[in-house]
Parts: structure tokens; C-alpha cells; sequence
């Protein structure tokens, strides 16, 4: 149970997107919602809109698209 509440609450605190501050949780509840493909990440969360264009979370999205979905 504590190691659930502590990888919640570091998924919270983790950005994934720096540029427009979205969290892994975010990032997980978006893939879980239904999200398949980093553009539809991107359309849920905003996730990539920042002044990088997705340079710095894209394979981050990716890489969690492959863990969860």
C-alpha cells in the first residue's frame, strides 16, 4: 500500500512535459481514459503544445503508451 501511495504521489510530481507542467498522472490517466497514441495524449492533456513542439516528452509518452496501454 505505501509503495502505491508513493508512486502516486511521485507521478504527480513528475513532469513529463516540462513546458506546460504536465504530470505523469496526467500523462497515465489519459492513456487509461482511452489514449492510444501520443497525438491522442496530446489532445487529452495538451501534453507537446509548448515551445519544444514535443521535442523533450514525446518518447517519454511513448515509453508509458508501451507500459500501460
Amino acid at each position: 500500500m505505501e509503495q502505491n501511495l508513493n508512486s502516486e504521489i511521485l507521478d504527480k510530481l513528475t513532469k513529463v512535459c516540462v513546458c506546460k507542467g504536465i504530470s505523469k498522472a496526467t500523462i497515465k490517466k489519459a492513456i487509461r481514459n482511452g489514449a492510444k497514441t501520443v497525438i491522442e495524449v496530446q489532445k487529452h492533456t495538451g501534453a507537446g503544445g509548448g515551445p519544444c513542439g514535443g521535442k523533450r516528452c514525446t518518447e517519454k509518452i511513448e515509453q508509458l503508451i508501451r507500459e500501460i496501454g
